[in-house]
């Protein structure tokens, strides 16, 4: 005999979801006599409806064969609140007019069911109804009750866990429980639990995915008789987050099917077609060759008048979701009424609102960039205003994700307290897993080059890190790396060509699910950056965050514009403000941002990872140097992107002025970038060569070669070239103003020029080339500082960015400024 447990009907009246409490929304709509055709369809023997503290539902089918009457009852732990559901079984209407009398406190409702000899299960017992749901809670339940559900529509790893719980539960265990909470079970054997299945159905698609059997069972007698004595056996589904979140779009479209009576509309318009047949499992679903051909006129219809849809979201909408609809084969079948497509309901309808909702966001975004870029205030908040419908297309996703990575969380409490504390427990909890979102990674650039290197140690050393990217050329997932097809590409005006990928916000959520990270990290503040926001505040995950690009300076350096500069920082300060941890490459970063409002005590310095094998004076190459033509040269080194706001036009007029002084000089560049033209024109007529991009061996031959490395900018984060430069041995001038004059010792491995002085480089420069002994020394002196940091590489310090488990440290503090870097 098989039987769905836990279904509701349209008397199920009072939504535990707030989307479906926003619109007003009952939590079902299922007719009961529905019911038992759909029950009985999908092999179920008997049927039963066990709405929420009502028998409606089960009354009306009550005089029909192979039915009996149930209900889910909410009830509470006194104390505090706490909410649970009991569903109660084969019940007369006498015995639920007591059942509502006792079920306010859920100790009396328990003893009211045994002394009434009730058939009780406790409901989907791992998840919190009302959030309250603790592991003191659970453990008075392991007393309180002797049948526990394995929940259709709850996360199967709940169901897992709570069968590894039971089956590892004994009498010591149960005798402790007892002793501490005074409870004492009324049941034989408590440590023995029954287990009972039910689909806990609430749009009429999901019945009897998960169900309960008893073999040999002839009469509902039988049927529980049966499972008090172990000899049922629990059918389970495999929901996943997109299967409850298309229960949620099913309910909320049946709510509206119902209340705007949609049904004279639907067969007009090829839309609600759609919706109606992947939405509402008693949709209609023939195909006549009218029907076919009206489909037809409207796809021609709606391409005729593709250049005249408003912009609005509902206009936006239906334009792309007509598109989309014709456009896809599957779709288009399903939507004129023909053969079902063969795969899963859920995965076709996520496959559909994630297409439609990337349009809309895409048009968001590049409505909202513009006008950032053109300053337009009004149309600004206009633009904003429409976020919010955006993303209320997608708040089933948002809720269903949510619900079942909190369900994880208490599972690992669980295992925790539970499993741990009963005999044979094996402890399988996964080692700190991250997920570590960044805009730049396959850039030319110090912070992607940096990450790449991150990504090599964690391999190198087994540590659990993907870098989450977006790129449209290197769309795949690697080693370390997930990167994803961008949805659209903005191209910043004046940043040379540097460009904004919108992510595929659905793919990368439904993806961090999967990979059930443990920690979240935000390596930049851009698109990447909101979608780790917004997966840590979803999967309710630990989120820090790195402050490498000062954005505002960068912004009021191309704009001009001081309204822009500081709507940067706003934004900027409010991003950084929703991590526990801020990591900053400088204490003059960590200083600007605890003047602008960053709570100092979550500022921790950036542990920095420099390769001081690859990067050594012994990697000097004067084969290269001959190549070059400058093996007579005294040399000095810029490396790093050749972009508007480095400086580089300081650096070549007073590299000008200093060739004029000292005979025999050459400046290397190493580095591109969208300035390459202008710093040309700017030392013509010098001795200078640019490499363009160079790594591996060349890149540390020409550090170690050279004479004195150069950072001119004023503006500039991590400073990992002034690193490389110290380690392979030649001595360094910086700005005072930035990152990079936290990673020198003053005087002793380099020296310090006044940012934007060009007097004040002029002045540092000539001093070590008129004193080679000194600058020789500060060369050695550099080398050593680096090996006492980074004997090991660094990568240790650095994963403490990203490790939740990691506490701060003394070396932490923002005020021991020499070792800054070094964390």
């Amino acid at each position: 005999m098989r039987v769905d447990l836990h279904v509701h009907s349209k008397y199920s009246t009072r939504p535990s979801q707030w989307f479906l409490q926003k619109i007003g929304c009952a939590e079902c709509f299922t007719d009961p006599y529905y019911l038992i055709q759909a029950v009985e369809k999908r092999g179920m023997d008997f049927v039963t409806i066990t709405d929420h503290n009502r028998i409606e539902g089960a009354l009306e089918i009550a005089h029909l064969p192979h039915t009996f009457i149930s209900e889910e009852i909410t009830t509470y732990f006194p104390d505090d609140g706490c909410k649970v559901h009991v569903l109660a079984h084969n019940i007369s209407e006498s015995q639920h007019r007591d059942i509502q009398k006792a079920r306010e406190n859920v100790f009396e409702l328990v003893d009211h069911l045994q002394r009434e000899q009730i058939f009780h299960v406790l409901a989907h017992p791992l998840y919190s109804v009302n959030d309250q749901l603790t592991l003191e809670h659970f453990e008075q339940l392991l007393l309180l009750f002797k049948n526990f559900e394995l929940n259709g529509s709850d996360n199967p790893e709940s169901n897992d866990c709570l069968r590894q719980v039971l089956s590892n539960l004994n009498s010591r265990y149960l005798d402790s429980l007892a002793e501490k909470y005074g409870i004492l079970p009324k049941y034989p054997n408590p440590w023995q639990k029954n287990l009972v299945g039910g689909s806990d159905d609430h749009c009429s698609i999901g019945f009897g995915r998960t169900y309960t059997e008893v073999g040999g069972a002839d009469s509902i007698k039988q049927f529980f008789g049966g499972i008090q004595n172990q000899k049922a056996r629990v059918v389970e589904g495999r929901p996943t987050p997109k299967t409850f979140a298309h229960t949620l779009y099913s309910i909320a479209y049946q709510f509206y099917y119902n209340r705007f009576t949609l049904e004279r509309y639907v067969n007009k318009d090829f839309l609600l077609q759609f919706l109606d047949r992947s939405l509402r499992a008693t949709g209609d679903r023939g195909h006549s060759f009218i029907r076919r051909q009206y489909f037809l006129w409207q796809h021609r219809r709606i391409l005729k008048n593709r250049h005249h849809q408003p912009q609005n979201l509902i206009g936006l909408l239906r334009n792309e979701t007509s598109k989309f609809i014709t456009r896809d084969p599957l779709l288009q079948v399903s939507s004129s009424g023909g053969q079902k497509p063969q795969i899963a309901l859920e995965e076709q309808w996520f496959d559909f609102v994630n297409k439609v909702s990337n349009r809309t966001l895409l048009q968001f975004a590049d409505n909202l960039l513009s006008q950032l870029s053109g300053a337009n205030l009004f149309n600004l908040f206009h633009t904003l205003g429409s976020a919010g419908g955006s993303f209320t297309l997608l708040a089933p996703y948002f809720v269903a994700f949510s619900k079942y990575s909190k369900q994880r969380q208490f599972n690992d409490q669980i295992r925790t307290r539970f499993i741990q504390q009963t005999e044979s427990a094996p402890n399988d909890k996964d080692p700190e897993n991250i997920a570590l979102f960044t805009d730049t990674f396959y850039d030319i650039n110090e912070l992607a080059l940096s990450l790449q290197q991150q990504v090599q140690s964690a391999l190198k050393h087994n540590k659990r890190l993907k870098v989450i990217t977006c790129d449209v050329e290197r769309n795949r997932d690697t080693a370390g790396i997930q990167s994803f097809q961008p949805i659209g590409i903005y191209e910043i005006p004046g940043f040379g060509g540097q460009k904004l990928f919108y992510p595929p916000l659905m793919d990368m959520l439904d993806f961090c699910y999967a990979q059930n990270f443990s920690n979240i990290h935000a390596a930049t503040p851009g698109p990447m950056g909101l979608a780790a926001l917004l997966t840590a505040k979803l999967f309710k995950l630990p989120i820090r965050g790195t402050y490498y690009a000062p954005l505002a300076q960068y912004a009021q350096f191309i704009t001009q514009d001081g309204f822009l500069e500081d709507l940067t920082w706003r934004y900027a300060i409010w991003f950084y403000n929703q991590m526990e941890r801020v990591y900053v490459p400088s204490k003059t970063a960590a200083d600007t941002l605890a003047q602008r409002g960053i709570d100092p005590q979550k500022i921790r310095l950036i542990a920095r990872i420099v390769d001081i094998d690859r990067f050594h004076p012994g990697k000097r190459n004067e084969r290269l140097k001959r190549h070059l033509g400058i093996h007579d040269k005294k040399t000095l080194l810029y490396v790093g992107r050749v972009a508007p706001g480095k400086n580089l036009d300081l650096l070549a007029k007073t590299f000008r002025m200093l060739s004029q002084s000292f005979s025999g000089l050459h400046l290397i560049i190493v580095g591109e970038g969208p300035y390459l033209d202008d710093l040309r024109k700017e030392l013509k007529r010098t001795p200078y060569t640019f490499t363009g991009y160079l790594d591996g061996d060349d890149l540390a031959a020409i550090y170690a070669f050279s004479d004195i490395f150069i950072s001119p900018g004023t503006a500039e984060s991590l400073g990992n070239a002034v690193l490389e430069a110290q380690a392979s041995g030649i001595p360094v001038v910086v700005s005072d103003q930035g990152g990079p004059q936290d990673n020198i010792l003053p005087n002793k491995t380099g020296l310090v020029f006044k940012g934007g002085s060009r007097k004040s480089l002029l002045e540092a420069l000539q001093y070590l080339l008129a004193n080679p002994k000194i600058a020789a020394s500060m060369g050695h002196a550099a080398r050593k500082h680096m090996e006492e940091c980074f004997f090991d590489g660094g990568f240790h310090q650095a994963w403490t960015m990203y490790s939740a488990s990691s506490p701060a440290t003394a070396s932490q503090s923002l005020h021991a400024r020499d070792y800054a870097f070094a964390v």
